[in-house]
């Protein structure tokens, strides 16, 4: 933590600021785009989402408390920029959420960046059926191992009720693949 603190300083300094956000970027682009992708589905809107997360993450460094993790901040950053996107994209082709995403599943064969065989491609339909906040909770802690407690801070959520929600998403994957 000492690091972080130390780091989030340098982060703030006009005088080393470029040179921190760089690694700050080196750092969190991968993971933050697998985040992403994860989300949105798509490599190019993942893309931009994320350019969208590093462009808000260094506007509001200055209003960067430290009350919670950088990652924890960083990712919920991401995470609300993700579903914000998809808000708009919903909007946009007078669609719901869900059916917006299945029509992006859909899509996932297809997609050049899809590094997925046959039984991820049923996972994806599988998760594609969840209501958004059991995909999140599922996508988040299932692809990226993300621990509960920092799940905690990025979705604002007990981790009481993160656990039961992962707990009813594997459940309904489980039934989603046995049908199928």
């Amino acid at each position: 933590m000492e690091n972080e603190k130390v780091f989030i300083e340098t982060l703030l300094n006009p005088k080393t600021q470029q040179a921190a956000f760089k690694q700050l970027v080196f750092q969190f682009q991968k993971p933050l785009y697998n985040h992403i992708r994860n989300i949105v589905l798509n490599h190019d809107d993942a893309n931009d989402v994320l350019q969208n997360t590093f462009i808000k993450v260094f506007r509001n460094l200055p209003k960067f408390k430290g009350e919670s993790k950088l990652f924890s901040w960083i990712y919920r950053i991401a995470t609300n920029e993700a579903l914000t996107f998809l808000q708009q994209k919903t909007k946009h082709h007078q669609s719901s959420s869900e059916e917006y995403l299945q029509k992006q599943t859909e899509k996932l064969q297809a997609d050049v960046y899809f590094e997925g065989d046959e039984i991820q491609f049923k996972l994806q339909q599988a998760i594609a059926q969840l209501p958004e906040k059991q995909k999140l909770v599922f996508k988040m802690k299932y692809f990226e191992e993300i621990k509960y407690e920092d799940l905690s801070e990025i979705l604002d959520t007990s981790v009481g009720a993160l656990k039961a929600s992962y707990h009813h998403a594997v459940k309904k994957i489980e039934e989603y693949l046995k049908k199928d």
